[in-house]
């Protein structure tokens, strides 16, 4: 595809990202859906309101009603969607920095659209295949209210709030300005957690911290743990789909340490779980250890999507399946991420054991990410083609699903094209802080001079 990545399409707002284009993004999907009403929802970015009014400019000029959903979380805009049957079109970047934005479609049952159903969208957009509505027959926008309450609601009937509230936990939250500080905080509250909160006013120029939720955007959070002796640390991305988490110690628990945590409490013999092709060894250990089988996929949440669709249509089961970003999937809850549900059914956890506690087993891994930007498809080319050439010249064995990872049996390298922005993403894992570091230093170095020679 040339218009939609592994989650939608991203670009700097009005360089890459118009108004004119979003506008046609939404005039295919409109025709291709063909639905008589659609929901458009954003998150905080400051040109969420001018990309969302142009998404239902180009749905009504098709002949479609919109439904104005305001700033939701995507999680909560695909609530929305399957308790309403109607596909919904979501103004997001996610982690991405402020100056981005993006859009991604989710259909009649709130899931993300597969490859397929997006390649049809694509296919009218590249074409200009558009309906054209007679002005007697636009589609018509209202606005609608109490979206974020009735998420919140819905949260809390699938979640065990009896666990949470008798433990009387007291809980740290960084939303990062985005989406969840307007349903995170009184969603916490409502479990009977002692809330406290930074970063946690709406602010589309995300002043406190970038939206991505790594370690280094996360210090305030790890000092909040510390000075109210909470008992957990939430940070959630822009639009609230991930949740990554502190100890009680104010101590970064690493997204691969909570997938597995998650997944000893819900995997069983037999069970099947989905991960992409970046997948920590600590997953891989908890499945050996319980019997469950474990799928791998490309990159990206359509992927696995597709995967864990593919697999319980088939009769297997799949409790949990994710990725160590943060982005966890409860299939039996609903197929998407969340991350407001996720940090509950981690709670559910942390009122019987202490996080630190819960995690221990799974700090035996060093985890090294970097990141190489480009300016050209002659630079990323370059790059890949080198990554071609360490895994030609290494002892390693060789996966291709996404990228090229090289496994070393007691570590790996990954070197992959990011889907939402021009970068080639360096993941490492070793045993030892310096194995992981040697790994990702030794591709850093020949992607950088493959590149400086394009």
């Amino acid at each position: 595809m040339n218009v939609f990545g592994s989650s939608g399409t991203r670009g700097v707002a009005n360089e890459e990202l118009t108004p004119e284009f979003v506008l046609r993004v939404a005039k295919a999907a409109g025709t291709t859906w063909g639905d008589k009403r659609v929901a458009i929802a954003r998150d905080t970015r400051l040109t969420g309101g001018m990309l969302a009014d142009a998404a239902a400019s180009g749905l009504a000029s098709v002949g479609t009603d919109v439904d104005r959903l305001g700033i939701v979380s995507t999680p909560g805009a695909q609530a929305y969607a399957e308790r309403e049957g109607i596909a919904t079109i979501v103004i997001t970047a996610s982690h991405n920095p402020p100056q981005y934005n993006g859009v991604k479609l989710v259909g009649t049952d709130g899931i993300e659209l597969t490859i397929a159903d997006l390649e049809e969208i694509e296919e009218t957009l590249l074409a200009e295949a558009f309906e054209t509505a007679p002005w007697n027959a636009t589609g018509r926008v209202r606005e609608i209210d109490g979206v974020r309450r009735a998420y919140i609601d819905e949260l809390l009937e699938h979640v065990d709030r009896e666990t949470i509230a008798d433990a009387g936990l007291t809980v740290a939250l960084d939303p990062g300005h985005g989406a969840g500080s307007l349903t995170s905080p009184e969603f916490l509250r409502k479990l009977g957690c002692r809330v406290v909160t930074v970063n946690g006013q709406p602010d589309g120029h995300f002043p406190g911290r970038d939206p991505e939720p790594v370690p280094e955007n996360l210090a305030d959070l790890g000092r909040l743990v510390r000075a109210t002796d909470a008992d957990l640390g939430i940070a959630h991305d822009g639009d609230a789909d991930r949740a990554i988490f502190f100890d009680e110690d104010g101590t970064y628990i690493h997204g691969d340490a909570t997938l597995a945590a998650l997944a000893a409490a819900e995997l069983e013999a037999g069970d099947t779980t989905v991960s992409a092709v970046n997948v920590s060894q600590r997953l891989v250990d908890v499945a050996n250890d319980v019997g469950a089988d474990l799928e791998l996929t490309p990159i990206g949440s359509t992927n696995i999507i597709t995967r864990i669709e593919e697999l319980e249509e088939n009769g297997q089961r799949v409790p949990i399946a994710g990725e160590g970003n943060g982005g966890i999937f409860f299939p039996a809850y609903r197929l998407s991420r969340d991350g407001a549900y996720t940090a509950a059914r981690f709670l559910e956890l942390v009122a019987e054991r202490p996080a630190s506690e819960l995690v221990e087993p799974y700090d035996d891994y060093a985890n090294v990410r970097r990141n190489i930007h480009y300016e050209s498809t002659a630079e990323r080319d370059a790059m890949l083609d080198a990554a071609a050439n360490q895994a030609h010249e290494s002892d390693a064995e060789l996966n291709t699903r996404d990228g090229y990872r090289l496994d070393h049996g007691d570590a790996w390298v990954l070197a992959r094209p990011s889907g939402t922005e021009p970068l080639v993403r360096i993941y490492a894992e070793a045993r030892d802080q310096s194995r992981a570091d040697g790994l990702a230093a030794d591709m850093y170095d020949a992607l950088a001079d493959a590149k400086a020679d394009a």
